[in-house]
């Protein structure tokens, strides 16, 4: 019987993964996955691991779509990858997630720092927030291969394998719109962190709930018009004022509600989200004012 060394196995052609339909894929379109400095942070520390050509081949996963889903828990990852099988590979990445003594650090490190709250809201990670987590003796990012546990259904004996490191670069990506799933890996929900930086004042008002300092003048002001008794006159309705539609002229901004929603979770579609929908928000202004101008 033929016996085979690691360096043989050098000689078998590579797998192709079969093509995924539907895939999420990558939309750094520049060799650096992520914009922010988080999520630059969170792939310089897997690549500092040294895996190997392992990353590189799930950069290339990660571009082309083979990650089919991935659902970020609090502590752990779970996703699905297309790889050379008909039958997806199934991912899953746990985080080592802090404990209760760990919270309590936290909060008394946290506590007066409501600054940061207002900035996570607003999609924006403070550089000083890794720095408070070191002198609580913690770490916001992991620090050792050990501290991710991953699992893979594929046949390939190396781990993290590509598999896995698609679903890593394109948690790298995800990381830029929402910073919070980074806390959500190390056990802290978005709600729980804001709880530990005691930021009440950020919380909204009940629904129909003044707004805190409104006097009654402004209660007064919002109050709308009351309905005419006049059954007739209500059905009949009156002329309306000439130049009651205004001005006509196409908004300032293009798509401005997609563009402040931000990106799209795990967007799967070749074009990135906002840039997809700009073209139609256009043709529906040019639509609509040719409906009005008649």
């Amino acid at each position: 019987m033929a016996r085979y060394t690691y360096r043989d196995y050098s000689y078998f052609p590579r797998s192709q993964p079969l093509e995924a339909k539907g895939g999420i894929k990558a939309q750094s379109r520049q060799a650096m996955f992520g914009q922010s400095w988080w999520a630059k942070r969170w792939i310089a520390v897997l690549e500092s691991f040294h895996i190997g050509a392992r990353l590189q081949r799930g950069r290339s996963y990660a571009r082309r779509g083979q990650v089919l889903s991935v659902n970020v828990a609090v502590g752990r990852v779970a996703a699905k990858v297309q790889g050379s099988r008909s039958q997806p590979y199934s991912v899953m990445i746990r985080a080592k997630t802090l404990s209760k003594a760990d919270f309590a650090k936290l909060r008394k490190t946290l506590s007066q720092q409501a600054i940061f709250t207002a900035k996570l809201l607003a999609g924006e990670m403070p550089h000083e927030i890794e720095r408070l987590f070191v002198q609580a003796r913690l770490s916001l990012f992991p620090e050792k291969l050990d501290d991710l546990g991953t699992e893979c259904s594929c046949p390939d004996w190396s781990n993290p394998c590509k598999h896995i490191a698609a679903v890593y670069y394109l948690l790298g990506e995800e990381f830029d719109r929402d910073p919070f799933l980074i806390f959500k890996l190390r056990g802290l929900s978005r709600e729980k962190l804001i709880a530990i930086l005691g930021d009440d004042a950020l919380k909204p008002s009940a629904p129909g709930q003044p707004a805190a300092g409104a006097g009654d003048e402004s209660r007064a002001s919002s109050r709308p018009e009351p309905l005419s008794p006049a059954v007739a006159q209500f059905w009949q309705g009156t002329e309306l004022p000439a130049g009651w539609l205004g001005e006509i002229q196409p908004p300032p901004l293009t798509a401005p509600l997609v563009k402040r929603l931000g990106k799209f979770p795990f967007w799967r579609g070749n074009q990135k989200f906002d840039e997809a929908w700009e073209p139609l928000y256009t043709y529906a202004t040019q639509r609509g004012q040719e409906v009005l101008l008649k």
